[in-house]
């Protein structure tokens, strides 16, 4: 029996769920964790035309959200308004 590949993507289908995602990946101390997280939601609602929505080439939105890749807060902060998401501080 073959394995099929986990993708996150395919259930990122509400914003709860996505929401709910992001901020799991967010308590992660591990950056690369969010990045990937992003590139999933992305994925799930179609990376050409979020690149699109963000003001970025496709490839750059792709090497952007490589792992290790180390993408400028002017990068992830275009990638969530192109969302639709908003970012929040807690105590």
């Amino acid at each position: 029996m073959a394995l099929i590949p986990f993708d996150p993507a395919r259930f990122l289908d509400s914003e709860e769920v996505i929401a709910e995602y992001l901020t799991a990946a967010l308590e992660d101390p591990d950056p690369d964790v969010f990045i990937a997280a992003l590139g999933d939601v992305a994925k799930a609602r179609g990376m050409t035309q979020i690149a699109q929505a963000a003001g970025l080439g496709r490839e750059s939105l792709y090497k952007a959200l490589m792992p290790g890749a180390k993408p400028r807060y002017e990068t992830i902060r275009k990638l969530v308004d192109a969302l639709g998401l908003k970012l929040s501080v807690a105590s």
